[in-house]
């Protein structure tokens, strides 16, 4: 678990997810990033370095808010910089993971973007209504990106 700083007793890599240096180089099979993107102001470094820790074949799963509130308390510790779309997902994650393979999909509908802004939680929301798809209202925006594998040599 990474973690800006030590205060975190769970965190076992402390460091800011921007600087290469952060994360060891090709170690990790599967990288879980959840909901952080929108809290860092240099999303494209913050994805460089994912990359960079993942091994060849390793596989980045993230998901990012779409139709969202203000990400409080988040904002007033490390800011609160952006929000997603599908399309600006993929084109980021493109960028980062050369001639690897990206998926993005986004999650949400009008019924339950307007819900999530006034605060009711999903077990409050009937399964069909969260299962139905509109793209129109990315509530939560997912991506799987999995690094290129090395060249045969």
């Amino acid at each position: 678990m990474l973690h800006e700083n030590a205060a975190n007793p769970d965190a076992t890599i402390v460091g800011d997810l921007t600087d290469p240096s952060t994360l060891p180089a090709e170690t990790f099979d599967c990288i879980i990033c959840t909901q952080t993107l929108p809290v860092i102001w240099d999303v494209r470094s913050a994805l460089a370095s994912l990359h960079a820790a993942l091994r060849p074949g390793g596989v980045l799963l993230v998901t990012v808010p779409g139709i969202t509130r203000a990400l409080t308390p988040d904002r007033d510790h490390w800011g609160d910089w952006w929000r997603f779309t599908s399309s600006s997902l993929r084109r980021l994650a493109a960028d980062a993971f050369p001639g690897g393979d990206i998926e993005v999909v986004s999650y949400g509908n009008l019924l339950t973007a307007t819900l999530f802004l006034q605060g009711f939680a999903a077990h409050e929301v009937a399964p069909r209504e969260l299962d139905l798809h509109d793209p129109d209202f990315e509530v939560i925006v997912a991506l799987r990106a999995r690094r290129a594998e090395r060249p045969p040599q």
